[in-house]
């Protein structure tokens, strides 16, 4: 399908797209050129309004000379898309524009069905370039990353089966089985994911599988999956770090020309990278658990007296303000989600991705307009604030009342194991917390907040309506006012509900960077590594019934918009990655959480020292 004036086509729409009027003024212009051209300029602007009625002209024409509905895509369409694969191959366009695209050509498809089915005639069916099961694992809810790839893959001529979320391993062998897949695709963002993403690999070459199996999301790596994925699966297995790599990935896994090279040189890199971890592994100095201890931070606890709450117990807030929660919406990780690199707001006068940037940001700006003013979601917090004290060194002990006679959650942490340089300590969480054996009386605060109710209803509005565009969007904003829920609940906390900074006054800028006194870790991010601490603390702040929010058995939270975590007010207080552990100290927390060994490296396995 490409002409032969396709290289002098690319470069006019390249410079074309760069010189997009500022200005809000339409250029109608375009409509004067034949359908062709007409249709490739929406697709690649991204135009929708006239989409049915180009397509229809199209169709008609091909009609008049003989032809069939269906190539209406294979030609004039496929033609308008390879003019879009080409722009965003060569770094001309970004993945906003990309999935606009897909709007449009899906939009035109939806228009051309009625009239495939009705064509009778078999010859010269259009087939796609391959077909992808993809899915996000069992146990996890997240699916921005997973809906960006399908929507870009299915620009591409493959057909997408996608799963949805929390799908089992053996719901997606069968699938792909029933479904004649060419390459199997698994998504996830939760650490317990890449666990689960072990086990499909395991079960794929249990069961005869030798279809590729590609592999992807937030916490996945090369390194991961080279070392704790690839060596189950005899199969080619291939880490896609973003969306903008599986057209390639998949064309040349399919390919009958490439495919063996691209499969050679695959695993020869894996074998590469198992070989330099091996030796880094080696090369790691790690203390004992109790040489840890010893170099825990050093508190002077006598001449500290910790900020006591206005209050002990749980509260909620249902229904929340959104507009309140808008203003401490931090932008940079919008911008990622979509693969735009830079910080907000340099990001908007960005020389090469700044006007895409600009554009998606006006695009979001409208949208959260409607959220905020028409109530399309809704927000639930709930918080508490309780006595604690530190036990045993890593354990804190938090108290049901100020009493301190009932235990109503033991919170169990990790410690840094990697030798620091000289004053530098081996940082845990509970080095914040006055030890049981001071007799000072300390507290900690915990929550979980989510600004993912409604969505569903509005996201399935706009798949119904071919628009993955907005509703995109709408989840990564969603996302985007979680957080800003969680840093707005937090600023609350420090100055009111526990009162211990009631005159701060900071910027949005200076609450990104954390200027402020205290932290709020979460289960699962680098200070508190163990997800399944959500357990233990959404029965503390009875989190299903008190904001509507509940974990699934990897602990993912429901809705996907959702933060959880605990409040500390200490000044010392401070972010930090425990790093790799030892299996002295795995072992001591296998007894302290009442595990197995076995369990416990399940649940710390992106963070052992240690091969199992």
């Amino acid at each position: 399908n490409r002409r032969p004036d396709a290289t002098e086509r690319l470069v006019e729409f390249a410079e074309s797209f760069k010189g997009q009027s500022k200005e809000n003024i339409e250029d109608l212009t375009w409509r004067n050129e034949p359908v062709q051209q007409r249709l490739t300029h929406a697709l690649v602007r991204g135009i929708t309004n006239y989409i049915v009625e180009d397509t229809e002209a199209a169709r008609l024409e091909i009609i008049n000379q003989g032809g069939r509905p269906i190539q209406v895509i294979e030609g004039p369409l496929m033609n308008g898309m390879n003019v879009v694969g080409d722009l965003f191959g060569s770094g001309k366009m970004f993945l906003p524009q990309v999935v606009k695209s897909a709007r449009v050509m899906k939009q035109a498809v939806a228009h051309l069905l009625p009239f495939i089915e009705k064509d009778t005639k078999k010859s010269g069916d259009s087939k796609p370039n391959g077909k992808i099961v993809i899915a996000t694992v069992k146990g996890d809810v997240h699916d921005i990353g997973k809906n960006i790839v399908t929507v870009v893959l299915q620009c591409n001529n493959y057909e997408v089966v996608n799963m949805g979320v929390m799908v089992p391993c053996a719901r997606i062998l069968e699938t792909a089985r029933r479904e004649q897949a060419d390459i199997i695709g698994l998504s996830g963002l939760i650490t317990p994911s890449l666990e689960e993403m072990a086990h499909v690999a395991k079960e794929m070459q249990r069961e005869g599988f030798t279809i590729p199996l590609l592999i992807g999301g937030a916490t996945t790596s090369r390194v991961h999956t080279a070392v704790k994925i690839e060596p189950h699966y005899s199969g080619v297995t291939v880490w896609v770090p973003d969306a903008s790599r599986a057209v390639g990935v998949c064309s040349k896994l399919l390919s009958q020309d490439l495919k063996e090279n691209y499969i050679h040189d695959i695993k020869a890199e894996f074998e590469k990278v198992r070989t330099q971890h091996k030796n880094k592994k080696g090369q790691a100095l790690m203390l004992t658990i109790l040489e840890a201890r010893k170099n825990a931070l050093k508190t002077d606890w006598k001449n500290y007296t910790p900020p006591e709450p206005d209050f002990i117990g749980v509260r909620s807030l249902k229904n929340y303000p959104l507009e309140k929660i808008v203003p401490y919406i931090d932008w940079t990780p919008f911008f990622q989600a979509w693969e735009l690199s830079g910080r907000y707001p340099e990001i908007l006068r960005d020389s090469i991705v700044g006007e895409t940037a600009s554009s998606l940001f006006r695009d979001a700006q409208a949208m959260l307009k409607k959220i905020v003013e028409q109530r399309w979601l809704s927000a639930n917090a709930v918080y508490g604030l309780f006595p604690a004290n530190s036990v045993n060194s890593d354990d804190i002990e938090i108290y049901a009342d100020k009493a301190r006679t009932k235990i109503a959650m033991n919170y169990h942490t990790l410690r840094q194991q990697t030798t620091k340089p000289s004053g530098r300590p081996n940082l845990g969480l509970a080095d914040f917390i006055a030890p049981k054996e001071t007799g000072i009386q300390d507290y900690i605060g915990t929550f979980a907040v989510s600004t993912g109710f409604g969505i569903d209803a509005r996201v399935k509005a706009y798949e119904d309506a071919h628009d993955d565009y907005n509703g995109i969007i709408l989840k990564a904003l969603a996302d985007r006012l979680a957080e800003a829920f969680a840093e707005h609940m937090h600023s609350r906390i420090r100055r009111e509900f526990w009162g211990y900074a009631k005159d701060e006054a900071l910027s949005n800028e200076e609450l990104v960077s954390e200027k402020y006194r205290g932290i709020r870790p979460a289960p699962g991010y680098p200070a508190c590594p163990d997800h399944t601490e959500k357990g233990p603390l959404f029965e503390l702040l009875r989190a299903p019934d008190n904001a509507g929010i509940i974990v699934t058995e990897s602990y993912a939270m429901i809705p996907t918009a959702a933060v959880s975590g605990f409040y500390f007010s200490h000044p010392e207080a401070s972010y930090f990655a425990v790093g790799k552990v030892g299996k002295d100290q795995v072992e001591d927390y296998a007894k302290r959480k009442g595990w197995t060994l076995e369990q416990a490296e399940k649940w710390l396995a992106p963070v052992l020292s240690y091969e199992r």
